[in-house]
């Protein structure tokens, strides 16, 4: 089953997102033809070991240039991975999501979020604001708008680009400034979210994932329950740490297919499923 090999497809996720390792050293960025293609999940373009270009911030370079005001290619990439795989790719693609894995394996106490869903909907806030909105809105003289979420928000900038480069290369190192110090502490502040909390950057923050959710319901990969086999004991919402119960919403906005609630399940009520049609 997919879900018991999770971790290890999260760690080649990561691996094949960010091959070019030797980068890091040099503090150089990878700018070869691949950098053209959209990787699935939240992966930083200025990592200098990445692949590809991040989704988010790539979309948000084209509809904030002078030239372009929308996106067809990003957005039908996109839309062809939501339609498909749904928050599978937030649960095993996605780089910062496996970070966040892995700060909360820490041993301390675990907190639930079940009183803060509320939160979720800020996830949204940001895709149709920072992501959409504000790169074409506000633009300069000539005509170019900033990648706002890339800029001002996301920790995985400043974790895969911002403190390698500056690690590798003396002359980033002296020109930091506030922005930086910004960024560095919006990082801080998820990773000791993270330890307590489970990834409190997906449900939260995380524009792409707030896309990918749109798609959940009819995406082709899903999860599928047998209501026979149901004997409604409680083990899959009590263990889903998304704070989904699946036998009121199968494929829930807030699902990332992590297969959790599978393992637990003693009826085996609950499985995996690539077929088009969804109870």
């Amino acid at each position: 089953m997919m879900h018991k090999k999770r971790n290890t497809i999260q760690m080649l996720a990561t691996l094949l997102s960010n091959i070019h390792i030797l980068n890091f050293m040099k503090g150089t960025l990878y700018n070869g033809k691949a950098k053209m293609v959209c990787v699935p999940g939240l992966n930083c373009y200025s990592c200098p070991a990445a692949t590809g270009a991040c989704p988010i911030g790539a979309y948000q370079a084209v509809v904030g240039s002078a030239k372009y005001k929308f996106s067809y290619y990003i957005l039908g990439i996109l839309i062809f991975l939501g339609v498909i795989l749904g928050r599978f790719i937030c649960g095993f693609l996605c780089p910062f999501g496996w970070f966040q894995d892995l700060l909360h394996k820490i041993p301390t106490p675990k907190l639930r979020t079940k009183k803060l869903k509320f939160l979720r909907f800020f996830k949204y806030a940001i895709l149709i604001l920072c992501v959409c909105l504000l790169p074409v809105l506000m633009t300069n003289s000539s005509g170019i708008g900033a990648p706002f979420f890339c800029k001002y928000i996301c920790p995985q900038g400043i974790l895969e680009g911002g403190i390698p480069l500056s690690i590798a290369r003396e002359g980033i190192r002296t020109s930091l400034g506030a922005l930086f110090s910004w960024k560095a502490s919006i990082l801080i502040c998820f990773i000791g979210l993270s330890i307590f909390f489970y990834r409190p950057f997906c449900k939260w923050i995380c524009p792409l994932g707030a896309f990918y959710s749109l798609f959940n319901k009819i995406s082709v990969y899903h999860y599928q329950l047998d209501q026979e086999k149901c004997i409604s004991c409680g083990k899959c919402s009590r263990t889903c740490k998304m704070d989904v119960d699946i036998t009121k919403q199968t494929n829930h906005a807030e699902c990332i297919r992590c297969g959790d609630c599978i393992k637990v399940c003693p009826t085996k009520a609950i499985t995996a499923s690539w077929t088009c049609k969804q109870k």
